[in-house]
C-alpha cells in the first residue's frame, strides 16, 4: 500500500485512461477523488459531478482534503479533419478542453498541492505534437500548449515541491478512440503503423501516469513522456 494516507484528484476518470489510473491508484491504497460528468462506479473512490467546459471547480475545492499529493488531468479530444475543414470553433472546443480545462483546475489546486510538500501533476499530450500528422492541426494546436503548461509550471512550482509532467500517447483503445477502432480490421491496420505491432491499452498508459503521480519519480519533472509504441522516434 505505497500510497496510503496519500490523496489524488482524477478529472475524468469515468472510463478509459483515466478509470485505468483510479483502479492502479487504488490498487496502491490511495485516496482517490474523481471529477467527471459519469461516475465510474468504482468502489472505494469519491466521485464528482462535473463538466469541465461548464462547471466552475474552483466551488468543488471544499470537497477535498487540505492536502493533495497528485492531480491527473485526463479528459481529451480526437478532432481529426484537414485543416481547411476545421472551424474556428473546433480549435475554440479543443483549447477549452485540453488547456483551459487544466489551466482551471491546477490554479484551484495550487494550495492543496503546496501544502502536500511534495506531489505532483499528471497532463495528458499526443504523440502528434511532437510528430507530424495530417489532420491532427487542432488536437496537436491544443496539445502543444499542455507540453509548454508542463514545463512552465515544472518550473515555477518546482521550489514548492510540487513537479509536473505530462505523457504523450499514441492511438490507444479507449471509448474516446472507437471511431478509429471501431472494428477488428481498423485496429490491426492501426496497431500496424507502431513498431510494436499494436495500438495503446488504457493499462499501458495509466501505468506512467502512476509512475510519475508517486514517488518512484520523485526526481522527474518538466517531461514530456511518450508512451506510444515506437510512434514517435522509431521507423
Amino acid at each position: 500500500m505505497r500510497l496510503k494516507d496519500k490523496n489524488y484528484v482524477v478529472i475524468g476518470g469515468s472510463s478509459g485512461i483515466g478509470a485505468a489510473l483510479i483502479k492502479l491508484l487504488k490498487a496502491d491504497g490511495g485516496e482517490v477523488f474523481n471529477f467527471s460528468r459519469s461516475n465510474p462506479d468504482i468502489e472505494g473512490i469519491t466521485h464528482h459531478s462535473y463538466d469541465v467546459q461548464e462547471d466552475d471547480f474552483s466551488s468543488l475545492t471544499d470537497k477535498l482534503p487540505d492536502a493533495i499529493h497528485g492531480v491527473a488531468y485526463c479528459p481529451g479530444t480526437i478532432n481529426l479533419k484537414p485543416f481547411i475543414r476545421l472551424s474556428t470553433e473546433d480549435f475554440e472546443q479543443d483549447f477549452s478542453i485540453n488547456v483551459m480545462g487544466a489551466v482551471k483546475v491546477l490554479q484551484a489546486l495550487h494550495k492543496p498541492l503546496k501544502a502536500a510538500k511534495g506531489s505532483s501533476v499528471v497532463l495528458f499530450s499526443t504523440v502528434a505534437v511532437q510528430t507530424g500528422m495530417a489532420y491532427h492541426a487542432s488536437v496537436a494546436a491544443s496539445k502543444g500548449a499542455i507540453e509548454g503548461l508542463a514545463r512552465t509550471l515544472a518550473s515555477e512550482w518546482a521550489s514548492s515541491h510540487i513537479r509536473v509532467n505530462a505523457i504523450a500517447p499514441s492511438l490507444t483503445d479507449t471509448p474516446l478512440a472507437e471511431g478509429l477502432l471501431q472494428s477488428e480490421e481498423k485496429k490491426e491496420a492501426a496497431g500496424k503503423r507502431h513498431p510494436l505491432g499494436r495500438v495503446g491499452t488504457p493499462q499501458d498508459i495509466a501505468t506512467a501516469a502512476l509512475y510519475l503521480l508517486a514517488d518512484y519519480s520523485s526526481w522527474v519533472t518538466g517531461q514530456v513522456m511518450a508512451i506510444d509504441g515506437g510512434m514517435g522516434s522509431l521507423r
